[in-house]
């Protein structure tokens, strides 16, 4: 059965040939667009579609018997339900006036439930890995605010250091500068005595003048 014949068995069920096309592109897109995403299809009683990634490796041409490298690929696989194994088997009937994978028969869920209890598991770690994520998001800005306020303490104290230094600095030169001034003036002081102690010996000479135009008369 091809794409058209099977658009034709199933137009007087959805109202028209049109429709059936219709329906038909759009589940068969919506299965190849999920398995394309790395997604997993599966349809209880069915079966499951999925992306399955092989590695590189060496194979043999069959006709010349080379060995070969093969290229890392992606390949779809499909995997049969066990409903719709069992109504291939022959270990179960085909319903007559019924869909034949709406649901699976009776006695084989094993398909079902183990995509329910993967569909669970799946929830779970996706759970469990944005809970993760939260969590080093979390740790990550309390280290970022920790680094922020010890950069900020760091250079308060850089700043109080850098004005420690400028006003001792300051107070060096000023106190530099009031010993220099007091070293000058204790200089400059001597002078003016002796100069105060060299005028009466001017007035001993005059005296010693006067003395002789005395004895002269």
């Amino acid at each position: 059965m091809n794409k058209a014949q099977l658009v034709e068995a199933i137009a007087d069920k959805v109202g028209g040939r049109q429709q059936a096309a219709d329906a038909v592109d759009a589940v068969l897109d919506a299965i190849v667009r999920a398995v394309v995403g790395g997604d997993r299809v599966s349809v209880t009683g069915f079966g499951s579609f999925e992306k399955v990634d092989r590695p590189a490796r060496y194979a043999r041409n069959p006709q010349t018997g080379e060995r070969v490298r093969v290229k890392k690929t992606s390949v779809p696989r499909f995997r049969a339900g066990q409903g719709f194994k069992d109504l291939v088997s022959g270990s179960k009937k085909l319903p007559k006036n019924d869909v034949a994978v709406k649901k699976a028969p009776k006695g084989s869920l094993s398909g079902g439930a183990s995509a329910t209890v993967k569909k669970a598991a799946a929830k779970k770690a996706t759970t469990a890995k944005k809970a993760t994520a939260r969590k080093t998001t979390a740790a990550v800005k309390k280290t970022a605010a920790k680094k922020t306020t010890t950069a900020a303490a760091k250079k308060t104290t850089t700043a109080k250091k850098a004005t420690a230094k400028k006003t001792t600095a300051t107070a060096k030169k000023v106190a530099a500068k009031k010993t220099t001034a007091k070293k000058a003036t204790a200089k400059k002081a001597p002078a003016k005595k002796a100069t105060a102690k060299k005028a009466p010996a001017k007035k001993s000479t005059a005296r010693k003048t006067t003395a002789k135009k005395t004895t002269a008369r």
